[in-house]
């Protein structure tokens, strides 16, 4: 077995369980899918794989799940999170055909959290920092939605915050620049497995190319260590992949989420 092989054994085995969905309200199993729902009106669905589902055994699983959140007036947004590695016939159209729009593909990337903790030199004026205080963790959040593109809004705030109070060993990280934050992550250790997430990267477009991301990365990574994780995985678009790569760490697969809005 390769090592990337490994790694993605590992990945399906250890966090595509409950392990996925820290936070949850509730979890309905239909299936081989788990139908979870979020505060904040979020469906998400996931799965270990489809059971070896054809076509149109797919197709009922999506019309199956659908039908679930539909019936739920509170869900007015929902994820079905695709893997490139799944053996998933006409998952693609069945999709489409219920109004689900897919974004960008992004590349699911794990490696050693120890080749990540090194020492990364910050330009001058920089400073990294654990934030838990409300203020801060929205001045991070409008930040990212910034860069993300997203419309202003306490939607993405409100969320973390509920997410922070539960206490399940989030950590959240910034970069800040004359008080005014740069950079941002977050670092989500999974309970029960080898495995911490880290999420969330975002980097105003005036700071990138300058190793801020990276030390914020690093920062995550000896945190990573601390709490006993030996892996980490990230799902991770165009301008962090490469950073990761730079560390040894291998591209197992792509996933692509795909979303509906009521």
């Amino acid at each position: 077995m390769t090592d990337s092989s490994r790694l993605l054994r590992a990945y399906d085995d250890q966090l595509r369980t409950d392990a996925e969905t820290p936070g949850a309200v509730s979890v309905t199993r239909l299936g081989p899918l788990r139908l979870v729902t979020f505060l904040g009106g979020r469906g998400f669905v996931t799965y270990r794989d489809l059971g070896g589902a054809d076509e149109a055994g797919v197709r009922d699983l999506v019309d199956g799940a659908v039908a679930h959140f539909r019936a739920d007036g509170g869900i007015t947004r929902v994820e079905w999170k695709t893997r490139g590695h799944d053996h998933a016939p006409g998952l693609h159209g069945a999709l489409l055909t219920h109004g689900f729009v897919p974004d960008e593909p992004e590349s699911i990337m794990i490696g050693e959290a120890a080749a990540l903790a090194v020492d990364v030199p910050l330009p001058d004026g920089v400073t990294l920092r654990r934030v838990t205080a409300e203020a801060d963790v929205r001045a991070m959040c409008a930040m990212q939605d910034e860069v993300f593109g997203a419309p202003p809004s306490d939607e993405t705030a409100n969320a973390v915050l509920r997410r922070q109070a539960l206490d399940d060993g989030m950590e959240l990280w910034v970069a800040e620049a004359a008080g005014r934050v740069v950079s941002a992550g977050r670092l989500e250790p999974v309970a029960g497995t080898d495995f911490a997430g880290i999420w969330g990267g975002s980097t105003r477009p005036e700071w990138r190319g300058r190793g801020i991301y990276r030390a914020l990365t690093a920062a995550r990574a000896r945190s990573a260590l601390a709490r006993g994780a030996t892996l980490v995985h990230s799902d991770s678009t165009e301008y962090s992949r490469p950073v990761l790569e730079r560390y040894g760490f291998a591209m197992v697969s792509t996933t692509t989420p795909y979303t509906w809005t009521r």
